[in-house]
């Protein structure tokens, strides 16, 4: 019988699967799916490769997992910038994109957009769209409370000047200066959409 080092069986079993999904995650963020093995996965965290299917059926569903599992951290990292930014819908919507653009240069992008092949892609897609529907759900409430009367365009739209930044720095653009316009574009929008009110 394996040894247990947690308190449970439990415990124990949800300490291995998150150092199996730490593992994925350290691959991914170095850049290339194909990279993320049960195989490479078990050697990383001291298990055996056939330990890694009580966790995992498949590569799909570690590598949605992987992305579900980060959906939180940083929706609550973009929860944490608005919740220091003023009340001004500037200063809201300066945080997000701030916030995201930080996580871009931080790494945690490379995580979602991994290089994969058309299998783990979809795996991949499936919970980076999950994570960006939710990376919105805060600047939604943050416009909603602001009288936006179409809150989730608005912020889908918002987040177009992300994904272009996102882009230009993957690109190898500088990082203060493709966020501090991306954060003006941004900006100068939603004055333009009062303007229209």
């Amino acid at each position: 019988m394996p040894k247990i080092h947690a308190a449970t069986v439990a415990d124990h079993r949800s300490q291995q699967r998150a150092a199996l999904l730490d593992a994925a995650r350290e691959l991914l963020a170095e850049g290339d799916a194909s990279r993320v093995t049960f195989a490479e996965v078990a050697r990383r965290t001291g298990l055996a490769r056939n330990s890694v299917y009580k966790y995992f059926p498949d590569r799909r569903h570690l590598l949605t997992e992987v992305v579900r599992e980060a959906a939180p951290r940083w929706t609550e990292r973009i929860r944490a910038a608005l919740a220091v930014a003023g009340d001004s819908p500037e200063e809201r919507v300066a945080a997000h994109v701030t916030a995201q653009l930080e996580m871009v240069r931080d790494g945690e992008h490379r995580v979602a957009r991994a290089t994969a092949d058309a299998q783990d892609a979809a795996a991949l897609r499936e919970g980076a769209d999950a994570a960006h529907r939710a990376l919105l759900d805060p600047l939604v409430a943050a416009l909603r409370e602001l009288g936006d009367d179409a809150p989730l365009l608005t912020a889908r739209l918002l987040q177009g000047f992300v994904n272009a930044a996102t882009s230009a720095l993957e690109s190898g653009g500088d990082y203060d200066a493709v966020s501090r316009r991306a954060v003006r574009l941004a900006v100068a929008a939603l004055r333009g959409l009062d303007a229209e009110a």
